[in-house]
């Protein structure tokens, strides 16, 4: 039995800020907008009637605490036979979410339609707002080999020789393609947002600068040696075999932006969307979760591209769209480097580094972006890949029908 993407929406991703345009709503009702935008597109009866909501969201206290997805459920008045989970798969939560309800659906013998994607609020959360003890405990923090994500990009960037002008190109192209694609309009995969008045909160993607040029960016300073310094680069070094030294290259600009956003998709088989009189999107056609070195980080993206492409029996080049998680500039750089995509394909409608990164809600948005993309493309295959902190990623092959 195959599994089938019947629609997936998406909010606009607002700045993590006071004044963000998102800021004064709650993760909760981000879902319920989501929840009614699919209700009013595909019918009500494939909320009320869903066999579960599954969300990823990393920073689950506060706001977000209390098992955001039962709130969520609640708060959107679905009744009690839509069950609830929430999962934290760190920044790759939202697609592993997506990916849960899929083999749910696989394997329970409930074969009812499902929703799944993410959300975050990082203007009421901020990032590491857990306080998880590892963050600040020294010793438990070299026990682990823990080091915070962001210098892990500039590790990537030390071992694979990019240099600050690297990172600028690729930052550069992610706001003008994302710029560029709000101006061209269509994305049909964003809902505004309102507020509790009904007017429009935010419509668009908040973070994205037009403005943006390498030579602009080549005036910004490297922004993490202090926080190398304060240990983490030792432990870096200790753990990066041929590595002598940190080479810091990433300015603030060269890291996605924290923000606000939410992505929600409705998934099942053949049979649950035709009982309801759907037509499905995309087919889920492979799936894959990987792990990868705690230290370096940001390469369990890739090795979970590489088994997803195996599983599909696919290579880079029949796919007509991938979206690519920009966790950092240097992960783009090294996915240019290493595998040689074709650029006109990737991202074509800019990526994180110009609209942002609300970690829990990422899978979930590009999973929004790819199965509209596609359709404005008229492609028919497409590749996501998302990366996480501590050497977590996630990928997911869909293909157009």
């Amino acid at each position: 039995m195959d599994m089938y993407i019947y629609d997936a929406v998406r909010s606009p991703r607002g700045k993590s800020k006071p004044n963000g345009g998102l800021a004064a709503l709650t993760p909760h009702e981000l879902v319920r907008q989501l929840i009614a935008a699919l209700a009013e597109r595909n019918g009500d009866q494939v909320a009320t009637e869903a066999a579960s909501l599954t969300l990823g969201c990393v920073g689950q206290i506060g706001a977000q605490g209390g098992h955001l997805a039962l709130v969520s459920r609640i708060h959107a008045e679905l009744p009690p036979s839509v069950r609830a989970l929430t999962i934290n798969n760190f920044c790759v939560s939202g697609l592993t979410a997506i990916g849960l309800a899929a083999q749910d659906g696989l394997v329970s013998g409930d074969d009812r339609l499902r929703l799944a994607g993410g959300v975050e609020m990082m203007s009421r959360v901020p990032f590491m707002g857990d306080g998880a003890f590892y963050y600040d405990d020294p010793e438990t923090a070299r026990r682990l080999n823990y080091v915070p994500v962001v210098l892990s990009a500039d590790l990537l960037a030390t071992m694979e020789g990019f240099e600050k002008a690297d990172l600028d190109r690729v930052t550069a192209r992610s706001h003008q393609r994302a710029a560029a694609a709000w101006e061209r309009g269509g994305l049909t995969e964003v809902i505004a947002m309102r507020d509790a008045e009904g007017e429009i909160a935010l419509a668009h993607d908040e973070c994205v600068r037009s403005s943006t040029t390498e030579d602009s960016l080549a005036r910004m300073e490297p922004a993490f040696v202090e926080m190398g310094a304060q240990g983490f680069d030792k432990i870096m070094v200790d753990n990066a075999p041929g590595v002598d030294a940190i080479r810091h290259v990433h300015s603030v600009a060269n890291c996605p932006p924290t923000c606000d956003g939410a992505g929600l998709s409705l998934i099942g088989s053949r049979a649950a969307g035709e009982r309801m009189g759907l037509k499905p999107r995309a087919r889920i056609k492979a799936m894959a979760e990987a792990s990868a070195d705690p230290t370096l980080q940001l390469t369990a993206g890739f090795a979970a591209m590489e088994q997803v492409l195996v599983k599909a029996g696919m290579t880079l080049s029949d796919f007509d769209r991938i979206e690519f998680m920009e966790a950092f500039a240097a992960t783009p750089v090294k996915f240019e480097r290493d595998y040689a995509p074709d650029l006109d394909r990737v991202n074509p409608d800019g990526g994180h580094l110009a609209m942002g990164h609300p970690m829990g809600a990422t899978g979930a948005i590009l999973t929004a972006t790819m199965v509209s993309g596609l359709e404005r493309d008229n492609g028919q295959f497409g590749l996501i890949v998302t990366h996480g902190g501590s050497g977590v990623g996630s990928a997911m092959i869909v293909e157009r029908v």
